[in-house]
């Protein structure tokens, strides 16, 4: 039931997946350079929660409400889309009010908000809906196995995730003011890549 090959796919799944959450990841270390090690495991924890639940709700979905769920499935890029576009917009707003305030001299510019609980659920629904789709590719997997994959998924997102806050958070300090335009700036553009590459 669990061997070498089910670990394996599992982690490359995982992977996989990971890429978007990585680099959203990235972009909040960018917009928090002095982020809290506690948030930073939050932020990798919620991406990882989602990513390790959308699987087994798209395999749940495969097992029981398949007609619906493939007509939901083509409003996956959609939402992405918007919810990203939305966070990545407002992220790069601020920075360029920042940047142009300190360019101009000013003393008392207003810094970019930090990410706050709704805006990283927002964050982590957007990359990881599309995981929601995975659930075909395990449709064949009993529901133990589906649940140790999801737990894979989700431990592997973990790390990941935490790797790009640290390293965003690096770049960030590095930036200092220009960072919340280049983390807004990813956001849209994972939106824009998911978005994309599911008419390809």
């Amino acid at each position: 039931m669990f061997d070498f090959l089910f670990f394996f796919n599992s982690i490359l799944i995982g992977i996989g997946l990971a890429m978007d959450a990585f680099s959203v990841s990235l972009a909040n270390g960018l917009n928090e350079p002095d982020m809290k090690r506690r948030k930073m495991f939050g932020v990798a924890g919620i991406f990882a929660v989602f990513q390790g639940l959308m699987p087994l709700i798209g395999w749940f979905c495969v097992h029981s409400i398949a007609s619906l769920f493939s007509v939901f499935e083509k409003f996956i890029p959609w939402i992405a889309l918007g919810l990203l576009g939305y966070i990545g917009g407002k992220m790069l707003y601020e920075g360029i009010k920042e940047y142009k305030c300190r360019s101009e001299g000013g003393t008392e510019c207003p810094l970019p908000k930090k990410l706050g609980l709704s805006a990283l659920l927002v964050q982590g629904i957007a990359t990881s809906i599309d995981a929601l789709s995975v659930g075909f590719t395990i449709s064949d997997y009993n529901v133990w196995q589906a649940v140790v994959c999801a737990l894979l998924i989700a431990a592997v997102t973990f790390l990941i995730c935490t790797a790009g806050v640290i390293l965003g958070k690096k770049f960030g300090t590095t930036l200092a003011g220009s960072s919340a335009i280049f983390g807004g700036a990813i956001l849209i553009f994972i939106g824009l890549e998911i978005f994309i590459t599911s008419f390809i």
